[in-house]
Protein backbone atom coordinates (compact mmCIF):
# COMPACT_ATOMS: atom_id res chain seq x y z
CA UNK A 1 0.00 0.00 0.00
CA UNK A 2 1.71 3.29 -1.26
CA UNK A 3 0.85 6.32 0.46
CA UNK A 4 -2.14 5.16 2.47
CA UNK A 5 -3.62 4.34 -0.38
CA UNK A 6 -5.09 0.68 -1.57
CA UNK A 7 -4.50 0.23 -5.72
CA UNK A 8 -6.54 -2.12 -6.72
CA UNK A 9 -5.86 -3.60 -10.08
CA UNK A 10 -9.18 -4.60 -11.96
CA UNK A 11 -10.18 -6.91 -15.10
CA UNK A 12 -13.87 -6.94 -16.57
CA UNK A 13 -14.53 -9.40 -19.44
CA UNK A 14 -18.09 -10.62 -18.57
CA UNK A 15 -19.32 -9.25 -22.60
CA UNK A 16 -17.39 -7.77 -25.58
CA UNK A 17 -15.20 -5.04 -23.67
CA UNK A 18 -11.86 -6.17 -22.46
CA UNK A 19 -11.08 -3.76 -19.70
CA UNK A 20 -8.82 -3.33 -17.20
CA UNK A 21 -8.25 -0.09 -14.45
CA UNK A 22 -6.18 1.04 -11.88
CA UNK A 23 -8.24 2.29 -9.09
CA UNK A 24 -6.90 4.06 -5.36
CA UNK A 25 -8.83 4.28 -2.89
CA UNK A 26 -12.25 2.75 -4.32
CA UNK A 27 -13.17 5.93 -6.14
CA UNK A 28 -10.38 7.93 -7.80
CA UNK A 29 -9.46 6.19 -11.30
CA UNK A 30 -5.91 6.18 -12.24
CA UNK A 31 -6.98 4.38 -15.84
CA UNK A 32 -9.66 2.57 -17.13
CA UNK A 33 -8.36 1.20 -20.22
CA UNK A 34 -11.39 -0.77 -22.54
CA UNK A 35 -11.01 -2.33 -26.01
CA UNK A 36 -14.11 -2.53 -27.67
CA UNK A 37 -15.79 -4.96 -29.60
CA UNK A 38 -18.72 -3.51 -31.48
CA UNK A 39 -16.88 -3.66 -34.83
CA UNK A 40 -16.13 -6.98 -34.65
CA UNK A 41 -20.12 -8.43 -33.48
CA UNK A 42 -21.76 -5.66 -35.55
CA UNK A 43 -22.06 -7.77 -38.06
CA UNK A 44 -23.84 -10.72 -36.77
CA UNK A 45 -26.69 -8.33 -35.33
CA UNK A 46 -25.32 -8.76 -31.48
CA UNK A 47 -22.12 -10.60 -29.53
CA UNK A 48 -21.42 -14.08 -30.37
CA UNK A 49 -19.91 -15.65 -27.11
CA UNK A 50 -17.17 -17.85 -28.99
CA UNK A 51 -15.98 -14.88 -31.01
CA UNK A 52 -16.48 -12.48 -27.49
CA UNK A 53 -14.08 -15.36 -25.54
CA UNK A 54 -11.19 -15.52 -28.21
CA UNK A 55 -10.93 -11.52 -28.62
CA UNK A 56 -10.59 -11.68 -24.41
CA UNK A 57 -7.89 -13.74 -25.12
CA UNK A 58 -5.95 -11.61 -28.07
CA UNK A 59 -6.62 -8.54 -26.09
CA UNK A 60 -6.37 -8.55 -22.51
CA UNK A 61 -2.43 -8.73 -22.21
CA UNK A 62 -2.32 -5.18 -24.39
CA UNK A 63 -4.65 -4.12 -22.00
CA UNK A 64 -3.31 -4.40 -19.10
CA UNK A 65 0.41 -3.15 -20.44
CA UNK A 66 -1.98 0.08 -21.22
CA UNK A 67 -3.87 0.37 -17.86
CA UNK A 68 -0.61 0.13 -16.10
CA UNK A 69 1.20 2.31 -17.94
CA UNK A 70 -1.38 5.13 -17.94
CA UNK A 71 -1.56 4.58 -14.04
CA UNK A 72 2.67 4.52 -13.83
CA UNK A 73 2.06 2.19 -11.56
CA UNK A 74 3.75 -1.06 -11.64
CA UNK A 75 2.22 -4.47 -10.24
CA UNK A 76 4.00 -4.23 -6.87
CA UNK A 77 2.19 -1.14 -6.56
CA UNK A 78 -0.77 -2.33 -6.81
CA UNK A 79 -2.61 -4.62 -3.30
CA UNK A 80 -5.59 -6.11 -4.43
CA UNK A 81 -6.81 -7.60 -7.68
CA UNK A 82 -10.26 -7.34 -8.77
CA UNK A 83 -12.30 -8.93 -11.40
CA UNK A 84 -16.05 -10.06 -12.42
CA UNK A 85 -16.82 -13.17 -11.71
CA UNK A 86 -20.52 -13.53 -12.65
CA UNK A 87 -23.30 -13.15 -14.42
CA UNK A 88 -22.14 -12.81 -18.12
CA UNK A 89 -20.73 -14.99 -20.60
CA UNK A 90 -18.61 -17.95 -19.37
CA UNK A 91 -16.05 -18.21 -21.84
CA UNK A 92 -15.42 -14.27 -21.49
CA UNK A 93 -15.66 -14.54 -18.02
CA UNK A 94 -13.05 -17.25 -17.74
CA UNK A 95 -10.48 -15.26 -19.92
CA UNK A 96 -10.56 -12.26 -17.07
CA UNK A 97 -10.78 -14.38 -14.49
CA UNK A 98 -8.01 -16.83 -15.57
CA UNK A 99 -5.72 -13.33 -15.88
CA UNK A 100 -6.79 -11.96 -12.69
CA UNK A 101 -5.65 -15.78 -10.53
CA UNK A 102 -2.50 -15.44 -12.67
CA UNK A 103 -1.32 -12.00 -10.41
CA UNK A 104 -2.59 -12.84 -7.76
CA UNK A 105 -0.69 -16.23 -7.50
CA UNK A 106 2.12 -14.40 -8.93
CA UNK A 107 2.37 -11.25 -6.46
CA UNK A 108 0.29 -13.58 -3.57
CA UNK A 109 -2.37 -10.51 -3.36
CA UNK A 110 -6.05 -10.65 -2.37
CA UNK A 111 -8.21 -12.13 -4.99
CA UNK A 112 -11.75 -10.41 -5.38
CA UNK A 113 -14.39 -11.77 -7.10
CA UNK A 114 -17.19 -8.87 -8.22
CA UNK A 115 -20.76 -9.58 -9.14
CA UNK A 116 -21.55 -7.70 -12.85
CA UNK A 117 -24.25 -5.96 -11.63
CA UNK A 118 -22.93 -4.72 -8.26
CA UNK A 119 -19.76 -2.88 -10.13
CA UNK A 120 -22.09 -1.06 -12.50
CA UNK A 121 -23.71 0.76 -9.31
CA UNK A 122 -20.57 1.25 -7.88
CA UNK A 123 -19.63 3.40 -11.32
CA UNK A 124 -21.92 6.31 -9.63
CA UNK A 125 -19.65 6.15 -6.59
CA UNK A 126 -16.62 7.09 -8.61
CA UNK A 127 -18.71 9.64 -10.57
CA UNK A 128 -20.57 11.37 -7.41
CA UNK A 129 -17.52 11.42 -4.52
CA UNK A 130 -20.88 12.10 -1.85
CA UNK A 131 -22.63 9.24 -2.82
CA UNK A 132 -23.57 6.86 0.13
CA UNK A 133 -25.80 4.07 0.77
CA UNK A 134 -28.95 3.70 1.14
CA UNK A 135 -30.31 4.98 -2.06
CA UNK A 136 -32.69 2.89 -4.67
CA UNK A 137 -30.55 1.54 -7.53
CA UNK A 138 -32.51 1.01 -11.04
CA UNK A 139 -29.89 -1.15 -13.64
CA UNK A 140 -30.59 -1.24 -16.93
CA UNK A 141 -28.50 -2.82 -19.32
CA UNK A 142 -28.28 -5.33 -22.09
CA UNK A 143 -28.63 -8.42 -19.80
CA UNK A 144 -30.50 -6.73 -16.61
CA UNK A 145 -33.49 -4.57 -15.94
CA UNK A 146 -33.52 -4.85 -12.07
CA UNK A 147 -34.56 -2.41 -8.79
CA UNK A 148 -31.91 -2.84 -6.11
CA UNK A 149 -32.44 -1.52 -2.83
CA UNK A 150 -29.12 -0.61 -1.41
CA UNK A 151 -28.55 -0.67 2.08
CA UNK A 152 -25.00 -0.24 2.58
CA UNK A 153 -22.03 -1.46 0.54
CA UNK A 154 -22.45 -5.21 0.80
CA UNK A 155 -26.33 -5.23 1.99
CA UNK A 156 -28.42 -5.57 -1.25
CA UNK A 157 -31.85 -6.23 -1.55
CA UNK A 158 -33.43 -7.18 -5.19
CA UNK A 159 -36.78 -5.72 -5.69
CA UNK A 160 -37.39 -6.07 -8.82
CA UNK A 161 -36.06 -7.82 -11.67
CA UNK A 162 -36.96 -8.64 -15.66
CA UNK A 163 -39.00 -11.76 -16.07
CA UNK A 164 -38.17 -11.78 -19.60
CA UNK A 165 -36.32 -9.34 -22.30
CA UNK A 166 -34.25 -6.93 -20.60
CA UNK A 167 -34.95 -3.25 -21.37
CA UNK A 168 -31.05 -3.23 -23.19
CA UNK A 169 -32.13 -6.47 -25.30
CA UNK A 170 -35.51 -5.34 -26.01
CA UNK A 171 -33.52 -2.16 -27.61
CA UNK A 172 -30.92 -4.61 -29.63
CA UNK A 173 -33.70 -6.49 -30.91
CA UNK A 174 -36.32 -3.99 -31.88
CA UNK A 175 -33.28 -1.60 -33.66
CA UNK A 176 -32.47 -4.99 -35.88
CA UNK A 177 -36.29 -5.37 -36.52
CA UNK A 178 -35.84 -1.45 -38.07
CA UNK A 179 -32.87 -1.75 -39.79
CA UNK A 180 -30.39 -0.22 -37.80
CA UNK A 181 -27.74 -2.30 -36.84
CA UNK A 182 -26.07 -3.12 -33.13
CA UNK A 183 -26.21 -1.59 -30.86
CA UNK A 184 -29.31 -1.10 -30.65
CA UNK A 185 -29.48 1.30 -27.89
CA UNK A 186 -28.05 4.39 -29.00
CA UNK A 187 -28.91 4.17 -32.75
CA UNK A 188 -33.09 4.06 -31.31
CA UNK A 189 -31.79 6.93 -29.12
CA UNK A 190 -30.39 8.90 -31.55
CA UNK A 191 -33.20 7.89 -34.45
CA UNK A 192 -35.95 8.81 -32.02
CA UNK A 193 -34.73 12.36 -31.52
CA UNK A 194 -35.83 12.75 -35.48
CA UNK A 195 -39.55 10.88 -35.08
CA UNK A 196 -42.97 11.55 -32.96
CA UNK A 197 -43.35 9.14 -29.53
CA UNK A 198 -46.96 9.26 -30.12
CA UNK A 199 -47.29 8.06 -33.35
CA UNK A 200 -47.78 4.69 -32.69
CA UNK A 201 -49.21 3.61 -29.02
CA UNK A 202 -47.67 0.51 -27.93
CA UNK A 203 -48.60 -1.36 -25.06
CA UNK A 204 -46.72 -0.49 -21.56
CA UNK A 205 -46.47 -3.82 -19.89
CA UNK A 206 -46.35 -3.16 -15.98
CA UNK A 207 -47.75 -6.77 -14.55
CA UNK A 208 -49.35 -7.19 -11.22
CA UNK A 209 -50.74 -4.18 -9.06
CA UNK A 210 -47.68 -3.16 -7.01
CA UNK A 211 -45.27 -5.38 -8.81
CA UNK A 212 -41.84 -4.13 -9.42
CA UNK A 213 -40.73 -6.86 -11.94
CA UNK A 214 -40.26 -5.56 -15.21
CA UNK A 215 -41.37 -7.25 -18.54
CA UNK A 216 -40.09 -6.12 -22.34
CA UNK A 217 -41.29 -9.66 -24.44
CA UNK A 218 -44.63 -7.91 -25.17
CA UNK A 219 -43.33 -4.90 -26.47
CA UNK A 220 -40.87 -6.42 -28.22
CA UNK A 221 -43.23 -8.40 -30.03
CA UNK A 222 -46.07 -5.43 -30.43
CA UNK A 223 -43.20 -3.66 -32.54
CA UNK A 224 -42.21 -6.37 -34.80
CA UNK A 225 -46.18 -7.01 -35.22
CA UNK A 226 -46.65 -3.63 -36.02
CA UNK A 227 -43.69 -3.56 -38.75
CA UNK A 228 -44.91 -6.75 -40.53
CA UNK A 229 -48.72 -5.32 -40.36
CA UNK A 230 -47.70 -2.38 -42.41
CA UNK A 231 -45.48 -4.28 -44.34
CA UNK A 232 -47.94 -6.38 -45.41
CA UNK A 233 -50.42 -2.99 -46.13
CA UNK A 234 -47.58 -1.90 -48.37
CA UNK A 235 -46.87 0.79 -46.19
CA UNK A 236 -43.34 2.73 -45.31
CA UNK A 237 -42.24 1.99 -42.24
CA UNK A 238 -41.69 5.69 -40.67
CA UNK A 239 -38.44 4.71 -38.53
CA UNK A 240 -37.65 7.56 -36.16
CA UNK A 241 -41.28 7.22 -35.54
CA UNK A 242 -41.72 3.54 -34.35
CA UNK A 243 -37.98 4.24 -32.65
CA UNK A 244 -39.54 7.14 -30.53
CA UNK A 245 -42.89 5.78 -30.23
CA UNK A 246 -41.20 1.97 -28.56
CA UNK A 247 -38.02 4.11 -26.52
CA UNK A 248 -41.43 6.29 -24.88
CA UNK A 249 -42.95 2.74 -23.99
CA UNK A 250 -39.91 1.05 -22.52
CA UNK A 251 -39.11 4.41 -20.36
CA UNK A 252 -42.64 5.29 -19.27
CA UNK A 253 -42.48 1.97 -17.69
CA UNK A 254 -38.74 2.17 -16.30
CA UNK A 255 -39.37 5.34 -14.72
CA UNK A 256 -42.98 4.73 -13.32
CA UNK A 257 -41.43 1.29 -11.78
CA UNK A 258 -38.79 3.13 -10.46
CA UNK A 259 -41.09 5.82 -8.60
CA UNK A 260 -43.03 3.21 -7.35
CA UNK A 261 -39.92 1.66 -5.58
CA UNK A 262 -38.74 4.90 -4.68
CA UNK A 263 -42.43 5.51 -2.51
CA UNK A 264 -42.15 2.05 -0.87
CA UNK A 265 -38.74 1.87 0.44
CA UNK A 266 -38.87 5.76 1.34
CA UNK A 267 -35.23 6.73 -0.15
CA UNK A 268 -34.69 10.47 -1.01
CA UNK A 269 -32.14 8.82 -3.69
CA UNK A 270 -32.48 7.09 -7.01
CA UNK A 271 -29.47 5.57 -8.79
CA UNK A 272 -29.10 4.86 -12.32
CA UNK A 273 -26.44 2.66 -14.11
CA UNK A 274 -26.22 -0.16 -17.04
CA UNK A 275 -25.56 0.45 -20.16
CA UNK A 276 -28.83 1.94 -20.61
CA UNK A 277 -28.65 4.21 -18.08
CA UNK A 278 -27.07 6.49 -20.82
CA UNK A 279 -29.99 6.93 -22.99
CA UNK A 280 -30.96 10.62 -23.15
CA UNK A 281 -34.57 10.00 -22.47
CA UNK A 282 -34.44 7.71 -19.70
CA UNK A 283 -32.20 10.34 -17.72
CA UNK A 284 -34.63 13.35 -18.92
CA UNK A 285 -37.56 11.73 -17.91
CA UNK A 286 -36.61 10.12 -14.40
CA UNK A 287 -35.06 13.81 -13.61
CA UNK A 288 -38.34 15.27 -14.37
CA UNK A 289 -40.14 12.53 -11.63
CA UNK A 290 -36.85 12.70 -9.54
CA UNK A 291 -37.33 16.66 -9.23
CA UNK A 292 -41.23 16.56 -8.73
CA UNK A 293 -40.91 14.33 -5.90
CA UNK A 294 -38.03 15.57 -4.22
CA UNK A 295 -35.49 13.07 -5.38
CA UNK A 296 -31.58 13.68 -5.86
CA UNK A 297 -30.64 11.71 -9.12
CA UNK A 298 -27.97 10.06 -9.79
CA UNK A 299 -25.67 8.68 -12.95
CA UNK A 300 -22.40 7.97 -14.24
CA UNK A 301 -20.66 9.52 -17.36
CA UNK A 302 -21.53 7.76 -20.40
CA UNK A 303 -17.77 5.86 -20.65
CA UNK A 304 -18.97 4.52 -17.22
CA UNK A 305 -22.56 3.44 -18.06
CA UNK A 306 -20.96 0.84 -20.57
CA UNK A 307 -18.45 -2.03 -19.33
CA UNK A 308 -15.68 -1.38 -17.86
CA UNK A 309 -12.84 -2.02 -15.11
CA UNK A 310 -12.91 1.14 -13.22
CA UNK A 311 -16.34 0.28 -12.34
CA UNK A 312 -15.18 -3.26 -10.57
CA UNK A 313 -12.17 -2.39 -8.96
CA UNK A 314 -14.35 0.23 -6.82
CA UNK A 315 -16.96 -3.05 -6.27
CA UNK A 316 -13.52 -5.08 -5.22
CA UNK A 317 -12.61 -2.25 -3.01
CA UNK A 318 -15.78 -2.31 -1.15
CA UNK A 319 -15.78 -5.71 -0.83
CA UNK A 320 -12.13 -5.79 0.51
CA UNK A 321 -13.17 -3.14 3.15
CA UNK A 322 -15.60 -6.02 4.63
CA UNK A 323 -13.10 -8.64 5.08
CA UNK A 324 -14.81 -10.77 1.80
CA UNK A 325 -11.95 -12.23 0.08
CA UNK A 326 -12.16 -14.95 -2.83
CA UNK A 327 -9.54 -17.79 -3.02
CA UNK A 328 -7.95 -19.44 -6.50
CA UNK A 329 -11.32 -21.69 -6.55
CA UNK A 330 -13.19 -18.76 -7.72
CA UNK A 331 -15.35 -19.58 -10.85
CA UNK A 332 -17.35 -17.78 -13.71
CA UNK A 333 -20.92 -17.87 -13.52
CA UNK A 334 -23.34 -17.12 -16.39
CA UNK A 335 -25.98 -16.26 -13.55
CA UNK A 336 -25.55 -15.09 -10.36
CA UNK A 337 -27.73 -13.93 -7.01
CA UNK A 338 -27.08 -10.72 -6.25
Amino acid sequence: MKDNKLITLAFETSCDETSVAVVSNGREVLSNAISSQIDVHKVFGGVVPEIASRHHLNNINYVYDQAMKEAGLSLEDVDIIGVTNGPGLVGALLIGIATAKSFALATNKPLIGVHHIQGHICANYIEHKDLEPPFLALIVSGGHTDLVNVKDYQELEVLGCTRDDAAGEAFDKVARVLGLGYPGGPKIDKIAKEGNPHAVEFKRTLLEKDSLDFSFSGLKTGVLNFVNSEKQKRKDINVPDVAASFQLAVVDVLVAKAMMAISKTGHDKLVLAGGVAANSLLRKMLKEACDKEGISLYYPSLELCTDNAAMIGCAAYYKYKAGLVDDLYMDAYATLSL
